[in-house]
């Protein structure tokens, strides 16, 4: 099957890519509002995309079951947001956070999360995630009719002690028990089943490939 992009409605487009690009990473975004009111909300549209400097991207997707512009409209305003990873632990909470709660309204709190001031951004980080990352916004392109791609460059990080040796800058990944968002229906993933494949270097591989 071949299919043209151009000739989709958007509804169509976003059940393609969503159902093919999995699993993805899960950003329970932290905002506050101009007037100090504390936003988070999730988004599978998110990854790591560079470490020199260290940024993240989001892409904040408005459709018609998600109009949420709370997350876009507060970085825009503020310049800041935290990213927390999303574990098995807080996923239930991870999916209050989803629903379209008043602008005025603390998801975090109304969640069951518990907020921590960030230190270097003005913005609280959840204390039950493995993983936070602080983030200042560098860009924000618009995109199509009213989403929003940010990058954001990371600048203060959490992690949950029992998941990380700071003597060796190493993470155990298996630990902090991660989740990923899976096709439309609410399906998601856990990072249980995994395999290793280590990376073959050239010279190598030119030797075995002579061998008869």
């Amino acid at each position: 099957m071949e299919l043209d992009f151009a000739k989709l409605s958007r509804p169509e487009r976003y059940k393609l890519l969503v159902s093919t690009v999995v699993p993805r990473p899960i950003a329970l975004v932290t905002t506050v509002s101009k007037d100090g009111i504390v936003n988070s909300a999730p988004f599978s549209f998110f990854n790591a995309m560079s470490s020199e400097p260290p940024l993240v991207v989001l892409g904040l997707e408005v459709t018609d079951y998600s109009p949420r512009k709370d997350t876009g409209d507060n970085i825009r305003d503020t310049g800041e947001f935290v990213v927390s990873l999303v574990s098995e632990a807080i996923a239930p909470h991870m999916n209050l956070c989803a629903m379209d709660f008043p602008a005025e309204e603390d998801e975090m709190d109304s969640a069951g999360l518990t907020a921590v001031p960030g230190v270097k951004v003005n913005v609280p980080y959840i204390k039950e995630s493995p993983v936070s990352f602080e983030c200042k916004r560098m860009t924000t392109m618009e995109v199509g009719t009213g989403n929003r791609i940010v990058v954001g460059e990371v600048v203060y990080m959490h992690i949950d002690d029992a998941c990380f040796d700071a003597e060796k800058m190493y993470v155990d990944a298996p630990m902090l028990k991660l989740i990923g968002r899976m096709h439309g229906g609410g399906w998601y993933t856990t990072t249980a089943g995994m395999f290793n494949m280590p990376r073959i270097a050239y010279a190598d591989w030119a030797v075995e490939r002579k061998r008869p």
